[in-house]
């Protein structure tokens, strides 16, 4: 069986390539960085590590690398493979679609098997966003064959990878952790058989379980822990205050979960449990910056931090620990990130109110705006004294 991978990362090895070479998957990695498919195809192999105590290791044995820009080369070995994945972020998805398409083109006219094609990557979505950028690239009359043979289903995938520098470019150290979840109703043909790999009939409750806790949870402790002068997540969250509040927002956002998909109250206490203890690895621990970037995206109407706290009304729950989490954003001023260099200039040029408004599409009159508005001077005073 062969699986095309796009992505060499560390996700893609470390994660994605390493459950489909278990699963008897030869992996054939499609990357732009001509030195590591070089690497790849020089070595065929490299080891994966737990960032744990025992450090347990893993040797993936038979793979392979095609450059990127390769185009014809990659389209020749979709037209023949047995699945195709991706790692690459959403933002590259357009990117790697010209391939794709060229592949399913030539997969149709040559042969009747399916193909599932899925996107794991840290969006809602994502195999469905890929299949659009696709379809723009294929003929009118290959569109037709490939919504039937071809098979785009949704992921959700959570696997924390710690910064890292390995004297082996293709070493990689990852959270025992991981989880792996593909929509069984989108899938063309028989199920893929991959071991860690968790198929059901609607994923949307297992994408916000994990945006609403594993990102929600660890963009809060970033915030808050950017604000107390901490360097890393898990020094952050030895701190009692960022502890409790984290503790608190996802109790919260487990609150929404439970009311709006029924998820069992003890099985998600346990979920938030296990969560909590990852942060606290120390193996596992990134800089609160490279976690706390990007905050406009973070703040936006959908993601994180104020998707959670504006449903939660719906629901006659009021979110005061994350309307505290979404003010520790806004106060987030790393000089390094573009993101937060844009949220600044705009909040000292506007005021807060405006801010608000502007970044997380709250109204004014809106209760979770008032709440965000107390936090924002509390924690302020807060930052003053750091």
């Amino acid at each position: 069986m062969l699986a095309i991978h796009f992505g060499a990362g560390n996700i893609g090895r470390g994660f994605i390539g390493q459950l489909l070479n278990q699963a008897g998957f030869e992996v054939c990695f499609v990357d732009v960085n001509p030195e590591l498919v070089d690497e790849i195809n020089k070595k065929k192999q490299y080891v994966v590590t737990h960032a744990s105590e025992d450090q347990e290791s893993h040797l993936i044995q038979g793979v392979r690398a095609i450059n990127g820009k390769n185009i014809e080369d990659i389209a020749k070995e979709i037209a023949t493979a047995d699945l195709v994945t991706t790692a690459v972020g959403v933002n590259i998805l357009p990117f790697i679609a010209p391939a794709i398409a060229q592949g399913i083109s030539q997969r149709i006219r040559t042969s009747p098997a399916p193909l599932n094609i899925i996107a794991c990557e840290n969006a809602i979505g994502g195999s469905t966003q890929l299949k659009e950028h696709v379809f723009e690239r294929l003929e009118e009359q290959d569109k037709e064959k490939a919504m039937t043979q071809i098979g785009f289903p949704d992921a959700a995938v959570d696997r924390i990878v710690p910064l890292q520098k390995n004297e082996d470019m293709l070493t990689v150290s990852v959270e025992p952790f991981f989880e792996w979840v593909v929509n069984e109703s989108q899938v063309a043909g028989s199920i893929p058989s991959i071991p860690g790999v968790t198929y059901v009939p609607d994923l949307t409750p297992y994408i916000e379980r994990k945006l609403f806790t594993v990102n929600t949870g660890h963009a809060v402790i970033a915030y808050l822990g950017y604000l107390l002068g901490y360097n890393t997540i898990s020094e952050a969250i030895q701190d009692t205050f960022v502890l409790e509040n984290a503790k608190e927002v996802l109790s919260e956002t487990g609150q929404l979960l439970q009311l709006k998909h029924g998820f069992d109250k003890e099985k998600h206490l346990a979920y938030i449990h296990k969560i909590i203890e990852r942060f606290k690895n120390p193996y596992i621990s990134d800089e609160v910056v490279r976690v706390g970037r990007s905050p406009i995206r973070k703040l936006s109407p959908h993601d994180r931090l104020v998707a959670p706290a504006m449903e939660l009304f719906d629901y006659d729950v009021t979110p005061s620990h994350l309307a505290k989490g979404i003010a520790s954003a806004l106060l987030f001023d790393d000089p390094s990130d573009a993101e937060a260099l844009e949220l600044q200039n705009y909040l000292n040029q506007n005021g807060l109110d405006l801010t608000i408004t502007h970044f997380t599409n709250i109204d004014g009159e809106h209760p979770l705006h008032g709440l965000i508005t107390k936090e924002f001077a509390d924690l302020s005073k807060m930052k003053l004294r750091r």
